[in-house]
């Protein structure tokens, strides 16, 4: 099969290309760095000639102002346009739990629109919707730290390994569309501020962690259950302290 992942170079790009590969798949891993540009278009038409699958894996360069939502918005009419010239014939996206009920973030309302965009754009598709990434701990305690002290809702988070949803979207891509959304969490829940005082303990990191009820997450005050997915849920099979104990962060550098 010949497929296209856009976005290919990062995290979750690299693990479903080298998974696709392996199973004998055409895969094409594109991204700015090899002349292929979401948001000016540079390159899309070229490298979908001939794609029968499209993995939309791009992320926005910044999470917490109006940059992420045009990010999204100009990202995935382009692609669109460009996968419907083509004839392409799936369209597989990664996108976020709780995108429809956080329209306050910029970011999250972002991924809410592509989601309606990729739906309403008549190419058959999948879209998976994973809770928060271990990895993408830092960047959430990055993002709340003010004067050594992360402020953080007590929402519920169950969070996820990356490469439980690149092992997912690989199986996705191949089989037929879903035309519909799937989600994915991790297998544990947890609190938000619970969670990341234990990593923050565990990585030495020198801040504190308050728990607040009214702590922005990237814009958004969260209900309990903003962040966590309904009945019928696959769950990953990697919980935190076995990420932690074989990740890269439990060097991180602070």
């Amino acid at each position: 099969m010949n497929i296209v992942v856009v976005g290919g170079r990062g995290l979750v790009g690299r693990n479903i290309v080298e998974r696709l590969r392996n199973e004998g798949h055409h895969v094409s891993a594109v991204s700015r760095a090899t002349g292929v540009d979401v948001i000016t278009g540079q390159g899309l038409a070229e490298c979908m000639v001939g794609a029968e699958v499209v993995i939309d894996v791009t992320n926005a360069p910044t999470f917490d102002d109006e940059a992420a939502f045009d990010f999204f918005r100009t990202a995935i009419g382009n692609l669109l346009e460009a996968e419907l010239a083509a004839g392409v014939r799936h369209h597989v996206t990664l996108s976020i739990v709780g995108t429809q009920r956080l329209e306050d973030s910029h970011y999250l309302r972002g991924k809410a629109l592509q989601d309606r965009l990729i739906r309403a754009s008549g190419i058959p598709f999948t879209i998976v919707h994973a809770t928060q990434f271990y990895e993408f701990l830092v960047a959430i305690i990055e993002n709340a730290v003010r004067d050594q002290v992360a402020r953080l809702s007590p929402a519920y988070i169950q969070p996820v390994a990356s490469d439980d949803v690149a092992a997912l979207m690989a199986v996705l891509a191949v089989g037929e569309p879903l035309n519909g959304s799937i989600e994915i969490a991790g297998p544990e829940r947890e609190r938000m501020s619970e969670l990341i005082q234990r990593f923050v303990i565990d990585l030495e990191a020198p801040c504190d962690v308050q728990t607040d009820g009214r702590a922005p997450y990237f814009g958004a005050v969260l209900d309990e259950d903003s962040l966590v997915p309904g009945d019928g849920s696959l769950q990953g099979s990697v919980g935190f302290q076995k990420w932690l104990e074989r990740s890269e962060f439990s060097r991180v550098g602070w």
